[in-house]
C-alpha cells in the first residue's frame, strides 16, 4: 500500500500562514517553491494565492490532464466548445425528422446515436438529414442567427417542444 496521508489541517494552517507574509517573504518563498524569481509585475495578493495554490496542488493533486488542455487552449486565444461546456453526460436530446424520432444521449467522449458515439452533433445531424446542418440548431439548442448569450441554454428547456425538438437535461433516460 503506497498511500500518502495528508493532514488537511497542517496544509491549512501553511496557506493560512502563506497569506500573512509580507511581500519581500513571498518573494523569497516564490524562488523556493517555484525556484525561479517571481515576475516583477505580480502583487502581494497574487504571490500569495499562487503559492497557496501550489501548496495544495502538491498536497492534494493538480488538474486532470481535460481541464489542462481546455486552459491551455484558452490562454491560446481559443473558444472552448460551449456545447460540451453546457450539455452534461445523460443528457437526452430528441428530435423528431420526417416522421423518425432520433435520440442522442451525451456521453463523456462525445454523443451517442444508434449505438455509436460521435464527437459532432453536426455530423449526426448530417446522417439523418443528408444535408449540412449545425448540430446544436438541428436539435433545437440554439435558434437561427442566435448570438451566443442569446442561446437556448440546455437546463432552460427541458421538455419544451421547438421546432419539433425537444431537450431533456436530466439523467440518463432509462427505457420503461
Amino acid at each position: 500500500m503506497n498511500e500518502q496521508y495528508i493532514d488537511d489541517a497542517a496544509i491549512e494552517a501553511e496557506v493560512g500562514q502563506i497569506r500573512s507574509l509580507g511581500v519581500d517573504t513571498l518573494r523569497q518563498r516564490w524562488r523556493m517553491t517555484f525556484g525561479a524569481i517571481p515576475p516583477k509585475g505580480l502583487t502581494k495578493n497574487i504571490l500569495a494565492r499562487m503559492i497557496a495554490y501550489r501548496i495544495q496542488e502538491d498536497a492534494f493533486g493538480g488538474l486532470d490532464g481535460e481541464t489542462s488542455r481546455l486552459l491551455g487552449r484558452l490562454a491560446q486565444g481559443q473558444k472552448p466548445s460551449e456545447l460540451c461546456r453546457r450539455l452534461k453526460p445523460g443528457t437526452v436530446l430528441v428530435r423528431e425528422y420526417e416522421g423518425t424520432r432520433h435520440t442522442v444521449t451525451v456521453v463523456a467522449d462525445g454523443f451517442l446515436w444508434q449505438d455509436k458515439t460521435y464527437s459532432s452533433l453536426s455530423f449526426i445531424a448530417r446522417l439523418i438529414t443528408g444535408t449540412k446542418w449545425n448540430g446544436p440548431r438541428f436539435f433545437g439548442l440554439r435558434s437561427a442567427g442566435a448570438t451566443e448569450a442569446e442561446q437556448i441554454p440546455a437546463k432552460a428547456a427541458p421538455l419544451e417542444r421547438r421546432r419539433r425538438s425537444s431537450v431533456r437535461a436530466s439523467g440518463p433516460r432509462v427505457a420503461p
